[in-house]
């Protein structure tokens, strides 16, 4: 029945906004971070937790393993967009999605078609020396020689423009999202459990007709969505279009 409403609804909307998280991209082969075969639950070879590897006084403080980490966990190079990224970009053409809001660096919804897309956490695709600001691209980052890329201007360390712990998140993104959010008449929220702040916390900002829930497993706001269906996100919207 929840699949029924939600075309209705859709049919029916013409500002929708779509926030998303991790779920979007497992069905890309990227892992998600807090499901059971996700990365903070799996075994892996390094020494310390991936929380810590994954915060800025780590990234200060052991830089070539913070390298040594998000080389081989955060970034998956051969990842393709799924059917849900291809959904939402039919749903832009329409003329019906106004804004993606994603919590996730992996650069899909873009490759998939996607125009607007808010990246809350950065991009693995967009990179920048510390010193001197220069940007670069993923394939510098890696396959620049030895462990830590420099900056060929200046010779400084690189980082990535992802929002590390410990490191807040782009005010001018963070803005632009919650004005998206308060003008839109439908929101899908989809892949994310809603428990990373401050992303979880623009669903307050809504004041429109639909609120939607996509996600495998329940999450707190289920008893303020107007549909939920828990079900892939790709599955689901896919078969609303």
């Amino acid at each position: 029945m929840s699949y029924e409403n939600l075309k209705s609804a859709v049919d029916s909307s013409t500002n929708i906004v779509f926030l998303g998280g991790a779920g979007v991209s497992t069905e890309s082969q990227i892992p998600d971070f807090r499901s059971e075969t996700g990365l903070y639950k799996t075994k892996n070879n390094f020494s310390y937790p991936p929380e810590v590897m994954l915060s800025h006084s780590f990234f200060m403080s052991h830089t070539e393993d913070f390298f040594d980490f998000y080389r081989a966990k955060m970034i998956y190079k051969d990842a393709k967009p799924n059917d849900a990224h291809y959904a939402l970009v039919e749903l832009e053409k329409m003329g019906k999605l106004k804004a993606i809001i994603t919590q996730n660096i992996d650069g899909l919804h873009q490759m998939a078609g996607s125009n607007n897309v808010l990246e809350l956490h950065g991009s693995i695709h967009r990179n920048h020396c510390t010193k001197c600001g220069k940007s670069f691209d993923l394939d510098y980052v890696l396959n620049t020689p030895g462990l830590i890329p420099k900056c060929d201007k200046c010779n400084e360390t690189i980082k990535p423009d992802v929002v590390l712990y410990e490191e807040s998140l782009n005010m001018h993104t963070l803005n632009k999202s919650v004005k998206y959010i308060q003008q839109a008449d439908m929101l899908i929220v989809g892949g994310t459990s809603l428990i990373v702040y401050p992303a979880a916390g623009l669903i307050n900002y809504f004041k429109g007709k639909y609120l939607v829930l996509i996600n495998k497993s329940s999450t707190s706001y289920d008893t303020e969505a107007n549909i939920i269906i828990h079900d892939s996100i790709g599955k689901v919207l896919k078969s609303v279009l």
